[in-house]
């Protein structure tokens, strides 16, 4: 069966216990001043982060998520992966789907490279035959050498992104799903994971990305989702989307 995502009335509620103490609130109150929906209960703020979305997304779409920041996109994407189930409406899958939002994501500090492997594999999905069979693979890729003996513990931030972004994308996805969030580590690594993630790209059926970039969306996508609210504002090809939302943002800037 072809890959595909259908979302049907998918709302999510996000409860913030213990609102207590000036920072929390004002964080409450700049989320209102964006427009999010917040509903308050006593010590609790219930933030409604996905209302009432319906979408179908198809094999051979490639879509970017357009918005403000806090208008639900890499909300929209946890959805779809399963990480958050909608306290509302439904989200059925199909094809395996690979979210490329947290790379780090069980891994494990004190247990070693090569082990983490098989602990971030299991867990995007791989089977044992597929961890073996790709070890050397993802090894090559990350540059770490000898240091796939040691515990993660004793890596740098750097180093730990490598190896979490080298296993990452050798799943075999028939959906990815990519929030621009996700680091890719230094300026050296940064050209060789970009050539590694539009591979990945040709080989999905359906690519679903979060990004601020206008022109890599035209570039990469054939749709877009203009979220706003955690709503669907708009939906359609690309470069239709692009250009309401890029009219918007100049006439509220003016």
């Amino acid at each position: 069966m072809m890959a595909h995502i259908q979302l049907t009335n998918a709302t999510l509620d996000i409860p913030i216990y213990g609102v207590q103490g000036r920072s929390l609130k004002k964080r409450i109150a700049s989320l209102r001043s964006r427009g999010a929906e917040v509903n308050k209960r006593p010590d609790t703020v219930i933030l409604r982060a996905i209302n009432d979305l319906t979408i179908s997304i198809k094999a051979g779409d490639r879509i970017g998520l357009i918005g403000h920041n806090g208008a639900g996109k890499s909300t929209l994407l946890r959805v779809m992966a399963g990480i958050y189930p909608p306290t509302a409406g439904s989200v059925e899958t199909e094809g395996k789907s690979v979210p490329l939002l947290d790379i780090s994501l069980g891994m494990d500090e004190n247990s070693t490279g090569w082990q983490n492997m098989r602990l971030r594999g299991l867990l995007l999905g791989m089977g044992e035959d597929e961890i073996n069979e790709k070890q050397s693979e993802i090894a090559a890729f990350s540059e770490l050498g000898d240091f796939l003996d040691l515990p993660i513990r004793t890596y740098s931030t750097g180093m730990k992104v490598r190896l979490g972004f080298a296993i990452s994308t050798a799943v075999d996805a028939q959906i990815l799903l990519l929030d621009e969030v996700m680091g890719v580590g230094d300026a050296s690594f940064k050209d060789k994971a970009n050539r590694r993630l539009a591979e990945l790209h040709e080989r999905s059926e359906i690519v679903v990305l979060a990004l601020h970039d206008n022109a890599t969306i035209r570039k990469t996508c054939d749709k877009a989702l203009w979220m706003d609210k955690g709503r669907a504002k708009m939906f359609g090809p690309a470069e239709e989307v692009l250009e309401a939302y890029e009219a918007s943002v100049s006439q509220s800037t003016a």
